[in-house]
Parts: structure tokens; sequence; C-alpha cells
């Protein structure tokens, strides 16, 4: 049984009297998550239903939720806590909220290139952010990396949402690491000059620009236009079809498409460990893995796990592995470096 706590602040729980421990319930799992999806709460469900320990669920923002954990200390009843994006759970490791899981199945099941060295977090499933073009035009000649992105011959071609989106920060903070810091700025300086309008909306804004004519390419997550794919709505259907996918950075010896991760990491002062551990294996299983890839349209961590058919209809490609402290320690500069280039 799923009990939920939705957090707009940080200040909703009855926090136990200074100087006490939060008291272990072996017949719970305390997740703190930033991710807001159904399909979330069907896992939840499915884990109760396979172990018998219910799952309380507290919602908020990733940066909340970490602060939430800070404030709480020793009476925190937090056990796991889950959020997206890489640099998030190096910050969350960071600020001293998270502990290494010592659980030999998770790194068994999950490659090292997707979760932390010391054991303090993993990923539990996975976005690549593309390049999208017009079918009806096709593919355009030269782009199969995101550097290409700068060469003058897409002037005024490229859509993408704004640059302080943890998104985009996470993708030059990529670039920034492969790169270098001035490769990487003139790369964002040739990147705004080729944009076809100013950064606005979200990631479906910007492939829904392309069969209009605002631009000829985006940038987006693939989960987004997979979404499109599995509609029930026939014109969502038709605009998947129409949109075609770029994988960038495909070839060999190149680093691969840059992805985002959400992942899950057991909190310090967790006072169900033994709960959590069950938990954060659970992620790992085949059934938790169908579960997000099918109903989410994300790409599982775990091989062999079947993929939803609009993701299986994109095509297939080699993601980089993740190194999130790096990203970490790269997003402020990428975001001054993009914001000075005119991205903004």
């Amino acid at each position: 049984m799923l009990r939920r706590v939705l957090l707009p602040g940080l200040a909703v729980l009855l926090l136990a009297p200074a100087g006490l421990h939060a008291q272990p319930n072996r017949g719970e799992v305390a997740v703190y998550s930033a991710r807001h999806y159904d399909t979330d709460r069907q896992l939840y469900d499915a884990f109760t239903r396979a172990t018998g320990i219910r799952v309380r669920l507290i919602e908020g923002d990733a940066d909340q939720l970490v602060e939430r954990i800070r404030t709480e200390g020793a009476n925190s009843p937090a056990d796991v806590l889950i959020t997206v994006d890489a640099a998030r759970l190096a910050r969350a490791k960071d600020a001293g909220v998270t502990q290494p899981h010592g659980s030999a199945v998770i790194d068994q099941r999950v490659p090292a290139g997707l979760r932390d060295a010391d054991g303090q977090w993993f990923a539990v499933s996975q976005r690549a952010r593309v390049i999208m073009f017009d079918k009806q035009r096709g593919a355009p000649e030269g782009l199969a990396r995101y550097e290409d992105l700068a060469d003058p011959r897409f002037r005024g071609t490229i859509c993408v949402r704004a640059a302080n989106h943890p998104y985009n920060v996470s993708m030059v903070a990529s670039i920034l690491a492969a790169d270098g810091a001035e490769a990487t700025e003139a790369w964002a300086r040739g990147v705004a000059q080729n944009l076809a309008r100013p950064p606005q909306g979200g990631d479906r804004d910007q492939f829904r620009a392309i069969p209009s004519g605002q631009c000829q390419l985006a940038i987006s997550n693939t989960y987004y236009l997979a979404a499109f794919g599995a509609s029930q709505d026939p014109a969502d259907r038709t605009l998947f079809e129409r949109i075609g996918v770029i994988f960038p950075n495909q070839a060999a010896g190149d680093r691969g498409a840059h992805v985002n991760v959400s992942g899950a990491a057991m909190v310090r002062t967790s006072p169900n460990r033994e709960n959590a551990v069950r938990f954060l294996e659970y992620l790992t299983t085949p059934e938790a893995q169908q579960i997000l890839a099918l109903g989410n349209m994300e790409y599982p961590v775990v091989d062999g796990v079947p993929l939803h058919p609009a993701l299986v209809a994109m095509g297939s490609f080699r993601g980089e592995a993740i190194h999130a402290t790096q990203s970490a320690q790269n997003a402020a500069e990428a975001l001054r470096i993009m914001q000075r280039s005119g991205w903004r």
C-alpha cells in the first residue's frame, strides 16, 4: 500500500524531539522522490505486493528534499532518495545525506558507468538527449555529433529550451568535460547563432515547432517524443512518425550520446536500512525496470529488459558513461558559458 505525501515546502512532516533518532518501522520504507509520474506509483505498489513493505512517498523538488534531509538530521524518516540528473545525485552525496548501499546485487546488475564508484547511488532509468529533424526534409548532411550543431550551415535552424534547464546544463557540462572550456565556449556561441528563435518552452515545444517550419532541428530528450508515439491521439502519432532522431557521437571511439538519468540512493540516516536495501534492489529487477521502460518510455539500466515500441522505432544508440561528480563540478561553468554565448 502506497502512502503519499506531497511537499510544497520543507516543513510538512512533524520531526521527532531533538536528540532522538527516527524510529524504524519494519513494515515500511520512506522514499523521498523528485520524480512525479504515475508509473512510479505503479512501481511502488508492485514492490509492496512483492514484499509486503509499504512505501511512504514524500514528493518534492530535488534540492528541497536534500535540504530537508539535512535539516531533519538523525530524526529524518527518509530511507531512500530518488531524483533526476546525475549532478544532483553527486550534490546529494557531497552534502553528506547518502551512504553506500552495500548491495552486491545492485553492483552486479547495474553497469559500472551508471553507478557511483563508492556505491552511494546508481541510475534506475535513462533518457538520451538527441537531435531531432523533419523526416520530410531528410536528415541533414554532416550532422552526427553535438559539436556539429555549431556549424554555420545550420544558421537559423535550431530550437532548444532555455540554457538554465538541468537537461541543457548537464549536456553542456558533458561537452565541457570532453572538449575543454575554450572549445565549448566557441561551440556554444555557434549554437546561439544558429538558433531559429529565442529559447522557449519545454522539450516537447522544440520538436513540435518542426512541422510548422519554425525550426529544422530540435534538441530534446527521447522520452518526450516517445510519449507521442505511445499516445492514443492520431495527431500525436502523426507527429511522432514525422520526427526523425539522430543519436549523436556514435562513431567508433567517440563518447556516445549524452544521457540524463534518474537515480536512487540510500539516505545516510535511514532508520529502515534492511527495507531500503530491498527496495533499491527491487528497482533493478526485470519487473521494476520493465515498469519504467514500458510505462514512462525510459531506457532501462539492466540488460535484457524490453523497450517500449516507440523507443524501438527511434533506433538504438550507445550512451556515454555517467560522470556525476564531474558533471556537478562543471555545471556552474557550463551555465556561464551558455549565458556568455547568448544562449539564454
